[in-house]
């Protein structure tokens, strides 16, 4: 097992019975906490996107987000990082700062959270492999086979939930699938030498001069009308999607490595659909239950399957 999938132990701390397990739990919880806040980011920018253009969305959230990083790493104080790591921050923020939220908002003015949902059950997959390239990491055969079926059920089902026809948001939704995988898998890379609130943060950083230009033009180029929805859907994007949901998710992969912790996401477009009848009325099929029953057997598999 690579160092990027295997958890380690902090250094300088005397190991306790049963610390390690406790700490494969909180990691555990941690990557199933930043899953349940990037469920909500599909209809959370369908919100956004009932006042703001796309390239609005994108760049506000992305301005707001760096601000607060920016106010955060200044007050505490936090050292600039070491120059090894600017390359691997810089796939962060090409991933998951700016590339898979312009994409799929782009993708969303075409397509309904159910079908953008397809992108999210690839995820684990593209995020698993990326990190086996990265590190040459190799896994259990019934880890792929439980990864692989998880996959196909998330698929089929948010396939069925949007008609199964293609739209034209397709191609934005698997360019989205290939940054993100690479920008979550660095990040939980990285999240092993700096606390994963500095990543995020950090990513945002290197992003904040485009976004500050981006969102200028943006908002001078697009219509603006605020409502209720846009508001809330902004703020959930950077507050929940953007900023928290990135730091506990980071510092989940970093315990329990990042192939792992990526199958919790196998989840994730059930729950986006979830949601999106609550928040936006849209309906679900009685396959619903099935389908949850069936991803969360894959993602007990993949946990236990030993690497």
């Amino acid at each position: 097992m690579s160092g990027l999938d295997r958890p380690t132990a902090p250094t300088g701390e005397p190991k306790r019975p049963g610390g390690d397990s406790t700490r494969l739990t909180v990691g555990t919880l941690l990557a199933a906490l930043g899953v349940c806040a990037f469920s909500l980011t599909f209809p959370a920018t369908a919100w956004a996107l009932e006042g703001l253009g796309p390239w609005s969305v994108t760049t506000c959230r992305m301005t707001l987000a760096a601000l607060i990083a920016c106010g955060g790493l200044l007050a505490l104080r936090v050292p600039v990082p070491a120059r090894r790591h600017w390359g691997g921050l810089a796939i962060v923020a090409a991933g998951v700062v700016v590339g898979f939220p312009l994409l799929t908002t782009l993708a969303l003015q075409t397509s309904t959270t159910a079908h953008a949902a397809v992108v999210v059950g690839l995820l684990p997959l593209t995020t698993a492999a990326y990190a086996a390239l990265r590190t040459g990491a190799r896994h259990s055969r019934m880890f792929w086979a439980a990864a692989l079926a998880g996959a196909a059920v998330v698929i089929t089902f948010a396939l069925v939930q949007s008609g199964g026809t293609p739209t034209v948001g397709d191609l934005y939704l698997f360019v989205a699938l290939l940054v993100c995988a690479a920008g979550y898998a660095e990040g939980g890379r990285l999240a092993r030498e700096m606390p994963g609130w500095q990543v995020v943060g950090w990513g945002l950083v290197l992003c904040l001069p485009l976004a500050l230009a981006g969102a200028a033009v943006a908002l001078l180029c697009e219509p603006v009308r605020l409502t209720g929805h846009t508001v809330a859907g902004l703020l959930w994007l950077v507050a929940g999607s953007q900023l928290m949901g990135m730091v506990v998710w980071y510092r989940g992969m970093a315990v329990i490595g990042v192939a792992k912790a990526s199958q919790f996401q196998l989840a994730q477009p059930l729950l986006t659909l979830l949601w999106s009848v609550t928040l936006l009325g849209e309906r679900l099929t009685p396959a619903a239950p099935a389908a949850a029953v069936a991803v969360l057997v894959c993602i007990a598999v993949t946990q236990r399957a030993r690497s």
